[in-house]
């Protein structure tokens, strides 16, 4: 990668680092009491989940779980094709669906009996009208006053009827185990990775936990990994989670901060020092 940078692009100066890095930094210099924090960046591919003590990476705590966004919507197109639609081909619609209808269950066995119900009993139910790309340019839920609950509707319209699939396929990231991924979920790796690092220092990271990319959007996301969290930490332990106003962007505007850094210069390798040191100083310099 340093090669393709400075040889084949020809950078002039260039810093290597990741969004959780970055979103750290925005949350330490917006809080500048707090010394510790642990960001759990859930996004297309992967969660991570990172602490950080004075900018740094605890590297003992470092945890990542192999659910991401595209993954929730692979699930959740496997889902309709088999009980309503084929929809395999349409990842772009599909991921509309997930983003504009589902959420995250606080209680979700409760919200499974719910959804067994027939007609108005269902409260979890939504129909969802696909895009024809002609008179429908983008999907949208139906407002619940408007729903037909024998579920004809007028012709012209493709209707998605979502019940349990609404809070069954973000729970993934809560119990991946469901769907045949051995691997811990969010509220039990945040716990782990804090439990690896030093005793004195886990309160701090408990009562600054920073959610970050777009999985985090779905509603009841951040309520769920408080609860859950809380479940599974020392009763005289704080426990505070963080969602910023953008989840999405908030590592951007961590990035924004740190070019505005007096100390920037120094962290970034220039094309002369890749010349006279090649490798090392990016190995020296990029923690990644």
């Amino acid at each position: 990668m340093n090669e393709i940078l400075f040889e084949e692009y020809q950078f002039q100066a260039a810093l290597r680092i990741n969004a959780g890095s970055l979103s750290a930094h925005k949350y330490f210099q917006d809080n500048s009491s707090e010394l510790c924090c642990i960001v759990v960046d859930s996004g297309y591919s992967f969660t991570h989940i990172v602490p950080y003590c004075r900018g740094k990476k605890m590297k003992d705590g470092i945890c990542r779980i192999n659910v991401g966004g595209k993954l929730l919507t692979n699930h959740l197109k496997e889902i309709i094709s088999y009980r309503q639609l084929h929809v395999m081909d349409e990842t772009h619609v599909i991921n509309q669906v997930k983003e504009d209808v589902c959420y995250v269950s606080q209680d979700f066995y409760k919200d499974m009996e719910i959804a067994k119900l027939k007609g108005e009993d269902n409260t979890v139910m939504r129909d969802y009208v696909l895009p024809d790309f002609s008179t429908i340019k983008k999907g949208f839920c139906k407002p619940r006053e408007e729903m037909n609950f024998s579920g004809k509707y007028k012709t012209g319209e493709q209707i998605l009827r979502l019940s349990n699939e609404r809070f069954a396929v973000p729970e993934t990231v809560f119990h991946p185990s469901d769907i045949g991924i051995q691997e811990m979920g969010i509220p039990e790796a945040i716990v782990n990775s804090v439990q690896n690092l030093p005793d004195e220092m886990q309160p701090h990271f408990f009562k600054n936990i920073v959610l970050t990319g777009g999985n985090t959007l779905f509603p009841g996301f951040r309520d769920r990994v408080f609860k859950d969290v809380r479940s599974l930490t020392p009763t005289d332990y704080e426990v505070s989670v963080v969602q910023p106003k953008n989840p999405v962007s908030y590592s951007w505007e961590g990035g924004k901060l740190l070019s505005d850094n007096p100390d920037f210069d120094e962290m970034v390798v220039t094309r002369e020092d890749y010349e006279e040191n090649g490798h090392c100083i990016c190995e020296e310099k990029f923690d990644i």
